[in-house]
């Protein structure tokens, strides 16, 4: 989870994830959500043994949990 220069957070999934921040903050390559926000800084990530098990927790950071529990998950 990055979290943008207005303050709002993005979620998202990255095989490597130093490559994946450098591409939110500086190439054509970013979210066109985060583009607009530069720059982006990583506030929170986890580890996932494969692509289908990170894809389930995107889900459900991204769409089940509201912006107060994002932030307790980054600031417990």
């Amino acid at each position: 989870m990055v979290q943008c220069a207005d303050g709002t957070l993005y979620t998202g999934i990255a095989t490597e994830l130093e490559r994946r921040i450098e591409e939110h903050n500086s190439s054509d390559k970013g979210a066109k959500y985060t583009r607009v926000r530069r720059p982006v800084t990583l506030v929170y990530s986890e580890t996932y043994p494969d692509r289908s098990s990170a894809s389930k927790r995107e889900y459900e950071i991204k769409k089940k949990m509201s912006r107060a529990e994002k932030l307790k998950l980054i600031r417990p």
